[in-house]
Parts: C-alpha cells; structure tokens; sequence
C-alpha cells in the first residue's frame, strides 16, 4: 500500500476510541507512513471528513478506485 491508495478499514487489533471504531468498513486514503513496533510500517489513512488516522497494514485492503 502506497500513499495515494485507497484503503478500507476491515478489522481493528486494538482497543480504540470510538472515533476510529466508527471507520470501520470506511474507506480512505493512504497519506503516510509510521514505524510501529520498532520494524513495522503502519499507513496514516485519511477519510473524506478530513480526519485521520494511522492503521496496521494487515488492518486495512486495497479498495477498489
């Protein structure tokens, strides 16, 4: 996954605020990247009411365009 993709959010792994829990099946877009975990890439998605978010790359499929 690449800045620029669109994502869908299709499971979350964590305990997370209600905010992100609402984006579940939600689609958005690739904006960036964080290191997670010390090795890890996770994706910073942002969504069309303009918040975002970072997710774990196995949290997250390609949406189709």
């Amino acid at each position: 996954m690449e800045i620029g993709d669109k994502v869908r959010v299709r499971r979350l792994r964590d305990r997370v605020s209600q905010d992100v829990i609402g984006k579940l099946g939600k689609v958005g877009t690739v904006c960036g990247y964080k290191v997670v975990d010390g090795k890890g890439l996770g994706r910073l998605v942002e969504f069309d009411d303009k918040y975002s978010t970072w997710f774990f790359e196995d949290e997250l499929e390609t949406a189709a365009a």
